[in-house]
């Protein structure tokens, strides 16, 4: 067992947690240091989500994932910034301030996993971990221009992960290479019995560039309104280069991206609404003042530790699962889901993999965006990966504005081999 030093200079605000020394053990990550988002659980170090509400708060236990880093001897140097409990799309929404984007400190490093990518881009660590709600680690990925992979949806255990929307986030792995995305994602993908959504498939593979004759389907939808035409133009020149190393591109269309952003919106607001229900001031954070009635000391804890969008959020879910507005809403939502889910079925009965914009553009700047609904709609290229449960990496593809672009690859449920073997050949592609 070897201790390692860690005195980042974090001019970007990527931490909220450091630890001065870590210690790193034998195994395939052994002396790599690594960052853990603020929503994993790590024992004895305090874990956040980003919010004053859970201050204080010391898990007693290790999420799965890190007892697996630990196993596999990487040095766990401290916890990312990130959006409060994961609901951004920038990582302004931190209780603790917001990350800057190494690419540009005037941008957004994107979110709600800011703080895991600007880590990673600035070369404060060479892996990170974060979390993928509706694209949580793919808009930062692409923001940043590092690589992020949104693992297939029960492949990585949640055990240990606080909760936003159970039934669409998953934990999984950023850096700066496909190739330690895949290291990852083998350390990662170990089989965990207290996670009941978690599926016995091991990743163990090594990339390979090959992939002539892959089918790649691009969506009309995914290059429509909102995106950015020089985003749009460097996205195409990746898709270009894929045809180069002889996959064949097949145009398609994807009639449920009209309903994807509304669907996600409204499954993972009521999600929220009942998941941070449990944060009342009496078994987490900083306690609620006790001389109150409880419902009083309840709302006032929660109206104090809770920030703007976390309370929006919680609002909208808690109206589209009431009474009389559940079958208008939610029911409609899981009804839009499921054309999701089916588009993505039908399309990959043609195709390897689907290929897009990771976002719509590149990183805005910080407090550009102050309209919440302007902010949802970035989001739109990257929530139908998490309603349909697919397996989506975003991996560097050039620049728009002098700012980092990212091309999305998508492919079926437990291909992920598959989608990191086209981002692969893409990136040999780039390098040589």
């Amino acid at each position: 067992m070897a201790t390692i030093s860690f005195s980042p200079k974090d001019q970007y605000n990527a931490f909220i947690t450091t630890l001065n020394e870590a210690e790193s053990g034998p195994g395939a990550l052994s002396g790599i240091p690594v960052a853990v988002k603020d929503n994993i659980s790590t024992r004895g170090i305090p874990t956040t989500c980003g919010s004053r509400i859970l201050e204080g708060y010391v898990p007693p236990y290790d999420a799965h994932v890190v007892t697996l880093l630990k196993k596999a001897g990487a040095a766990i140097v401290g916890k990312s910034n990130m959006d409060e409990f994961g609901m951004g799309t920038t990582t302004e929404n931190s209780a603790f301030g917001p990350t800057k984007n190494p690419a540009d400190p005037s941008r957004v490093p994107g979110g709600s996993s800011g703080g895991s990518a600007a880590a990673v881009a600035s070369g404060m660590v060479r892996m990170a971990l974060g979390t993928d709600t509706g694209g949580s680690i793919r808009c930062p990925a692409a923001f940043c221009g590092i690589v992020g992979h949104k693992p297939t949806y029960g492949r990585v255990s949640r055990y240990g992960l606080i909760a936003y929307a159970n039934s669409l986030e998953q934990i999984g792995p950023m850096a700066r290479s496909v190739s330690d995305i895949s290291l990852l994602m083998e350390v990662l993908t170990k089989y965990d019995p207290r996670d009941s959504t978690a599926v016995d498939c091991h990743y163990s593979h090594t990339p390979d560039p090959e992939i002539r004759g892959l089918k790649i389907g691009v969506p009309e939808e995914f290059f429509g309104e909102g995106v950015d035409p020089r985003v749009a133009s460097a996205v195409w020149d990746g898709i270009t280069l894929l045809e180069r190393k002889g996959a064949e591109i097949v145009t398609c269309r994807m009639p449920s991206m009209a309903y994807a952003l509304a669907a996600y919106y409204v499954t993972c607001t009521s999600e929220a609404s009942s998941n941070l229900a449990r944060f009342d001031g009496v078994r987490y954070g900083p306690p609620a003042d006790t001389k109150l009635p409880w419902h009083e000391a309840f709302q006032q804890r929660r109206q104090s530790g809770f920030g703007t969008e976390v309370k929006r959020r919680i609002m909208l879910g808690t109206f589209a699962l009431s009474s009389g507005y559940y079958g208008k809403y939610y029911a409609k939502a899981q009804a839009a889901r499921q054309q999701v889910r089916n588009d993505f079925l039908h399309l990959f009965r043609t195709v390897d993999v689907i290929a897009g914009p990771t976002m719509p553009t590149v990183a805005f700047r910080l407090g550009e965006k102050t309209d919440p609904l302007s902010m949802y709609l970035s989001d739109i290229l990257t929530v139908p990966a998490n309603l349909a449960g697919i397996p989506s990496i975003s991996v560097p593809c050039g620049k728009s504005e002098g700012l980092p672009v990212g091309l999305q690859i998508m492919g079926p449920h437990f291909r992920d081999e598959r989608v990191i073997d086209v981002a692969y050949a893409f990136e040999q592609g780039v390098s040589r």
